[in-house]
């Protein structure tokens, strides 16, 4: 359920639960292409896109509405939303042209944004707030680069749940299943946290984050970053390890210099490798105390 702050327009509500949540966004295009975005219909039953609009979000409150056109979006079937259908073809792989629709979208700016979906009567189903930060560290451009959706049972606005469309699929998979929602090298679980909570402070409590991984395959290699909530890298744990079977790695709170970081929220960035070149990143934030 989305929570409406104090700003927000009176008349403006928010639906519990919806079938159709955004799956896809690209937010900069290269010079001269276009914006696309993509819904997706989570439930078991169509949903006539007429019944609903894009809007701007502004200001923590609805602003200019942009209505869909009629479209029946099937169950579990996806519809990417341009101003430009042929741009886009031109520059992805678009695999069916039918699920392309052409309509007027909302601008998207490149420093971070929100999508926003509502009913014609204003009641917001959808909302994703989107960052840069969401892309893989690795990537030097985001222009042309999607963002992908990774799990419809996650949380929208769960960061981790976002990374960079592959390189593989052409950086966006515009109407159909997300390149990074394919089967993973290792289930997340694979690597267990001592604790969201950092506390580095000498005091012998949580001034440690032990991070613990249990392999299957013995073959795979990983880079572990810690970035801080601005997506500037701090520290680098890792870098194109092999793994094994099982092991432990160690973040005592300090930077590449060896200083403690300061009080904020961080993100552990581990990213998995095969012998082919197949890689999956997995994200955690902790938060970073100081008692004293």
């Amino acid at each position: 359920m989305l929570t409406m702050t104090a700003l927000a327009c009176a008349c403006m509500t928010f639906a519990q639960q919806e079938a159709i949540v955004v799956s896809e966004v690209l937010y900069q295009p290269r010079s001269g292409e276009a914006e696309y975005v993509e819904l997706y219909n989570n439930g078991d039953e169509a949903l006539n896109l007429a019944e609903y609009h894009i809007v701007r979000w502004v200001s923590d409150s609805l602003g200019k509405h942009y209505p869909l056109p009629e479209y029946t979006l099937g169950p579990h079937d996806y519809v990417a939303l341009t101003k430009d259908a042929a741009s886009v073809t031109a520059n992805y792989d678009v695999k069916y042209s039918s699920k392309l629709v052409e309509c007027d979208l909302p601008p998207y700016p490149n420093t971070g944004g929100s999508v926003v979906v509502a009913t014609v009567d204003d009641v917001v189903v959808e909302r994703f707030d989107y960052s840069p930060a969401m892309h893989s560290r690795l990537l030097r451009n985001k222009a042309g680069v999607a963002l992908e959706r990774r799990s419809f049972d996650r949380n929208t606005n769960d960061a981790t749940n976002w990374f960079s469309a592959s390189s593989l699929s052409g950086y966006g998979t515009p109407g159909y299943e997300n390149s990074q929602s394919k089967e993973w090298l290792v289930e997340e679980s694979a690597f267990e946290f001592s604790s969201t909570l950092l506390s580095p402070d000498g005091d012998d409590y949580q001034d440690e984050l032990e991070i613990k991984y249990q392999m299957s395959d013995g073959s795979l290699s990983a880079r572990i970053d810690i970035y801080n909530a601005r997506g500037q890298h701090v520290r680098q744990l890792l870098n194109n390890a092999l793994l094994g079977t099982h092991g432990t790695i160690i973040w005592n709170g300090t930077d590449e210099n060896e200083k403690t970081v300061m009080p904020g929220q961080y993100i552990v960035d581990i990213t998995v490798y095969d012998l082919s070149g197949t890689q999956q990143t997995i994200r955690r934030a902790v938060a970073c105390l100081l008692s004293h």
